[in-house]
């Protein structure tokens, strides 16, 4: 019994923050490791086993709910003193006061979570949405991701949040996918280890830890998780050239968190239908001893349906610590789950050293955040200051330069500046494209194509319902038959404000000119106007493998035009 302790605690001792803090600022020096390593000890000393086991926990807050649910979260941050919460829905001003009034209140600063992939806007609709992932995996120069998540970094900042779960480094090889899909930078590995490595970078370089998710892989699924468990199949080859692949080439470039899924992967976990989230054996044996990461590890949400339905809550806190996890986050049983640990603990089935491991790593990462010195955020203006013209101008450069051009037969691009016929197709709005435009655009409705002289140019737009990710993207018969007719007799100019997948089954064999836009919005609409006008260089590129003919970084490089360059 002592040998294997000993060796417990060796294996421990290599892997422990002492060794190698996995996220750090830039330029870190010795003398700040060994400044931050005392606060660690010094904290960790002063904890008692409830105040240690309760900084294992991050707790979801919610302002949409009403004052006797944040009373609940009130009472669980005071008594279970809980290491950090996650921001959801949605009054930004509320949620300020809040995280001032809990950060004040508790012995250890707290950790501050969102979801941002496309900024604050995911959960705080007066936000600025930026693009989806996919709309990001189209752009060539990387450097403007960067750019993007440095200024959700800001927004973080201005919120009081430190921690943005994010980014997505799925590989979407199912278009089929209901949950991930345009949360994802495409289906090739490359570009999906590039532009993730620019939005982690962007975050960390300013101060906010990135997570990489969904580990090992929830890219090939066609189950969401927040319903079900979905399986994911492959053999081991598979899994290390696809899944793994993006987590295994950005784990050692400092990116401070990895978020587990919860899927069942049989090639990875011998168990039947035991969730990633709390396999030992996909956590412990290959994340981090296999693949050897030392950041914090966190579960995916545990209130989500292929897990919550299966545990009780506590139990499944207790099994996803067992597994591997540092941090359970989204827990439905936060006190619960401390007694059921303690009680595994005092059965000897957990080391008294694996807890030290775990909170020692939270406690490091949160002084490297610099959580010692938290200021209290002013609510003023919030509204404001996560919505103006400086996220504007940087969102539909982003949406410009994901503009992919996949044909141009008759060379019908940039508009020749006479007249033009418009016909929007599919349920989105449309207007802001059309005023965009311009005055020598001539608006049809799709049952006036008749009316169209024969030998005009049309552009006919696909605007899809983007109000959410997981909105469908197929096209509907109606608007097929309109395009078929049309290619009959015109120049048409097909305009897809939703995603690549919508081309899956269309065929554009007869359509002159083919141009994604990835999605529907004010944004993506006025960048998009502006490129057929020949305003601003189209050079983006197909993120993901559509059909047989629509491969992974197709498209066409369509200078602005001279006129626009004189000017």
């Amino acid at each position: 019994m002592k040998k294997l302790l000993c060796t417990s605690l060796f294996i421990v001792a290599l892997i422990s923050p002492k060794v190698n803090a996995q996220y750090r600022p830039k330029n870190t020096s010795e003398e700040d490791l060994k400044k931050a390593q005392q606060w660690v000890d010094k904290t960790y000393k002063s904890l008692s086993q409830d105040e240690k086991l309760g900084q294992l926990f991050i707790v979801a807050l919610y302002t949409n709910k009403g004052e006797d649910y944040i009373s609940q979260i009130r009472n669980i941050v005071t008594n279970d003193k809980i290491g950090g919460l996650i921001l959801m829905q949605d009054d930004a001003a509320r949620e300020i006061n809040l995280v001032n009034e809990f950060q004040q209140k508790s012995k250890v600063p707290l950790m501050i979570g969102m979801d941002a992939e496309w900024g604050l806007y995911q959960r705080i609709a007066t936000a600025h949405k930026f693009p989806w992932a996919m709309t990001l995996g189209a752009i060539q120069d990387k450097n403007l991701i960067y750019q993007m998540s440095a200024k959700i970094a800001e927004d973080c900042h201005r919120m009081g949040i430190n921690w943005d779960f994010a980014p997505v480094v799925d590989v979407n090889t199912n278009p089929n996918n209901p949950i991930i899909g345009n949360r994802s930078f495409g289906s090739e590995v490359s570009n999906v280890i590039n532009s993730a490595l620019s939005y982690s970078n962007g975050l960390q370089d300013n101060n906010i830890l990135a997570a990489i998710k969904h580990f090992p892989g929830h890219g090939d699924t066609s189950t969401d998780s927040h319903l079900d468990l979905p399986v994911v199949s492959h053999d081991i080859d598979r899994l290390n050239t696809v899944e793994l692949a993006p987590f295994k080439a950005l784990m050692d470039k400092g990116i401070g968190g990895v978020m587990v899924a919860h899927l069942y992967v049989p090639t990875l976990e011998s168990g039947k239908g035991i969730p990633a989230s709390v396999s030992k054996n996909i956590i412990t044996g290959l994340l981090k001893e296999k693949l050897g990461y030392k950041g914090l590890i966190i579960t995916d949400a545990l209130n989500m349906g292929a897990v919550a339905n299966k545990y009780k809550p506590g139990e499944l806190d207790a099994l996803a610590f067992k597994a591997g996890n540092d941090i359970m986050l989204f827990s439905q049983g936060v006190s619960e789950g401390k007694k059921l640990i303690q009680k595994s603990i005092d059965k000897g089935e957990i080391s008294q050293s694996r807890v030290e491991e775990s909170v020692k790593k939270i406690l490091l990462t949160k002084y490297f955040l610099g959580l010692t010195q938290y200021t209290p955020k002013n609510p003023d203006q919030i509204n404001a200051d996560l919505n103006n013209d400086s996220h504007k101008t940087l969102v539909q450069n982003l949406y410009a330069n994901a503009l992919t051009l996949i044909k141009d037969d008759k060379k019908l691009l940039p508009l020749p500046g006479k007249q033009v016929y418009y016909i929007p197709l599919e349920e989105g709005p449309y207007q802001t494209f059309a005023n965009r435009l311009g005055s020598n655009i001539i608006i049809k409705k799709a049952n006036e194509i008749n009316t169209i002289p024969a030998g005009s140019t049309v552009i006919a737009g696909f605007h899809k319902d983007n109000s959410t990710a997981y909105k469908p993207y197929k096209i509907s018969a109606a608007s097929k038959r309109i395009l078929a007719d049309l290619t009959k007799n015109q120049n048409v100019i097909l305009t897809v404000l939703g995603s690549a997948y919508a081309l899956k089954d269309i065929d554009i064999s007869k359509v002159s000119t083919v141009i994604v836009a990835y999605e529907n919005n004010d944004d993506s609409m006025n960048a998009t106007a502006d490129a057929l006008n020949g305003k601003t260089k189209i050079w983006g590129r197909l993120p993901v493998l559509v059909n047989d003919q629509l491969k992974t970084g197709m498209g066409i490089d369509l200078e602005p035009s001279s006129a626009m360059n004189n000017k």
